[in-house]
């Protein structure tokens, strides 16, 4: 068990390029599986601007259109490299920036672009592909939504 003495809050986002294809990153964190980028919520800043903070550490990329999609409580996953307890605020947003334009630091080992559909058929840890499955499925309700 882990010695946690809160859960730690972060963020992370479905970000997508003017393709409709989404950023998955694969890092060790997650057992090599893709998930999304993201992270901690430092002391004093929203979680919007930590999710701006951490995709640009992340990956380089500016994002717009920012808005909120699902919470999820991940209690200690065995899909993540250690065991702890995580509430993840989740977004969905946007990029002007090119798909090459993707710099990622020392947390993530590769990244592809692609469609949400496509995505679901990969090796997702399950939080991401929960966030995926609700996006799809918020883009699918209302007509005049668009990823």
């Amino acid at each position: 068990m882990s010695t946690q003495a809160y859960p730690i809050p972060t963020v992370g986002a479905t970000i997508f390029n003017t393709n409709n294809q989404l950023l998955l990153i694969k890092t060790h964190k997650w057992h090599h599986k893709y998930g999304l980028p993201g992270g901690k919520i430092d002391v004093g800043e929203t979680s919007e601007k930590a999710l701006i903070r951490e995709i640009k550490e992340e990956t380089n990329l500016d994002i717009y259109d920012v808005e909120f999609i699902l919470a999820q409580d991940v209690v200690f996953s065995e899909e993540f490299y250690k065991p702890k307890h995580f509430i993840f605020l989740n977004y969905r947003c946007k990029t002007n920036n090119s798909p090459e334009d993707v710099i990622l630091n020392e947390e993530a080992q590769s990244y592809v672009w692609v469609l949400p559909e496509e995505a679901l058929k990969m090796d997702l840890n399950t939080p991401t592909r929960l966030l995926i499955e609700e996006v799809i499925k918020f883009v699918k309700e209302d007509s005049t939504n668009e990823y």
